[in-house]
């Protein structure tokens, strides 16, 4: 079966190549391309695509503002947000508000689509840049938190694993256990953020 990909971008000329490019491409179908946040708050939970395309920068409600909408209407579609380049607060910003993958738009089209069937397999796709910014606010000292919210050794291992867009069996492989100790270890580091995606976990840990 194939994709459904709804697209929220201003731009028309960016809104109809995308749109004209996912339809066009096997195993990928465009349901949905809206200007403005207003328009697929009426659209999309309606149609409920399995991944929305986001641009940051809407006119009026904000892509950040349209995603803390939308993820109540419907947790089931995964959702990218697009930027015109990586600014660290907004990348936190729309992590935070519920956003699965952040992609810069000068990214190659082919790596858009990638994107979207690493989302929709239950990643976490980045542009290169971004999952570098990302990693590096491991390196940085964490902030003070109260006990229960502090993340063990091996935890945070996989957390900054989970950042670099990491699935369960390639962290088994990297640290060299099993992926249901994998598994478990994730759902220890979500009740422990109190998140429910590995995306919300790493905009919460990195203190953004």
């Amino acid at each position: 079966m194939s994709i459904h990909v709804g697209i929220v971008e201003d731009n028309r000329s960016v809104r109809e190549n995308l749109a004209e490019f996912i339809e066009g491409t096997p195993g990928f179908a465009c349901v949905a391309a809206c200007a403005t946040a207003e328009e697929a708050l009426r659209k999309l939970p309606a149609i409920r695509p399995d991944v929305a395309l986001v641009d940051i920068n809407l006119p009026g409600k904000s892509g950040v503002d349209f995603v803390k909408e939308f993820r109540g209407l419907c947790p089931g579609t995964q959702l990218i947000m697009l930027t015109v380049e990586a600014e660290s607060a907004r990348v936190f910003e729309s992590l935070k508000a519920g956003a699965t993958g952040y992609l810069v738009k000068h990214v190659a089209a082919e790596e858009i689509l990638e994107a979207i069937r690493e989302v929709h397999a239950g990643g976490a796709p980045m542009s290169s840049q971004v999952a570098r910014m990302v990693v590096g606010t491991f390196r940085e000292p964490p902030p003070t938190r109260a006990p229960d919210v502090l993340l063990s050794v091996r935890e945070t291992e996989i957390l900054g694993l989970l950042a670099k867009g990491h699935r369960s069996k390639e962290i088994a492989d990297v640290l060299g256990i099993g992926v249901g100790t994998v598994n478990t270890h994730v759902r220890h580091i979500y009740e422990k953020l109190h998140v429910r995606s590995r995306a919300q976990a790493v905009a919460k840990y990195a203190g953004r």
